[in-house]
């Protein structure tokens, strides 16, 4: 028996030698807090590393084949602990997927070249490539239950689509305050093309989205569709 399992069974005691201290047939007892309830304050400093291992597991096995005992096993926890904190594994799936958007990038440290090109460009580093990357294998072992969970289809709009589109929006409104693009392109409609063109090449082609990938993007769809004509050879 682990350190974990211990834990967990000394708070299982503890929650049930406080509940047994209110009478059964004393229906005017008030209602004790969470907290009271269980004996002692629930510790949350393991959730971050919970969550990760959540991730972890979903990117690898898919939502409908990962279960809380793998999540347990890979954050070295108590299966009692991660339920004590979430009470299904769809709980516990869209926390994880929520706590991506912690990682999202700085905009006030964006790529500023002078140019659209150059600062699309600039956004390819081998670490935001991973993180994407990772991101859409997430996404597409969420792909089996969206259509019957919306909570799930605004989180992972929240936390995989979204973040890469406001860096494309606040890049394309750069280039139209310099007077680089015209007023009248579909900014938001633009923002979209990236992350929507990564997913399908990740999910359905089963492609890596790497730099020759996303520089070809820029050069032969965005740029274009943005009305500037890509530099000769580049």
């Amino acid at each position: 028996m682990t350190q974990n399992d211990f834990d967990d069974a000394a708070e299982v005691l503890e929650a049930e030698s406080t509940a047994s201290d209110v009478p059964a047939s004393d229906s005017s007892a008030p209602e004790l807090p969470e907290q009271t309830k269980l004996g002692r304050k629930r510790d949350h400093t393991r959730d971050p590393e919970i969550l990760e291992a959540a991730l972890d597991v979903l990117a690898e096995e898919g939502y409908d084949g990962m279960t809380i005992d793998m999540v347990a096993a890979r954050a070295k926890a108590g299966k009692a602990t991660l339920y004590r904190r979430w009470a299904s594994k769809g709980e516990l799936v869209v926390d994880a997927v929520a706590c991506m958007k912690q990682g999202d990038l700085d905009h006030a440290r964006l790529p500023d070249t002078g140019t659209l090109r150059g600062d699309l460009v600039a956004m390819i580093k081998p670490r935001s490539m991973e993180d994407a990357e990772r991101k859409l294998q997430i996404m597409g072992g969420l792909m089996s239950v969206l259509s019957r969970n919306p909570e799930l289809s605004d989180a992972i709009n929240a936390a995989i689509i979204e973040p890469r589109a406001e860096v494309n929006r606040i890049l394309l409104r750069r280039a139209r305050d310099r007077g680089e693009i015209s007023p009248d392109v579909d900014i938001d409609a633009l923002a979209l093309v990236s992350p929507s063109m990564a997913s399908y090449r990740t999910l359905v082609l089963k492609k890596p989205v790497d730099r020759e990938f996303l520089v070809s993007l820029i050069d032969g769809v965005i740029l274009p569709a943005a009305g500037i004509r890509s530099p000769v050879g580049s």
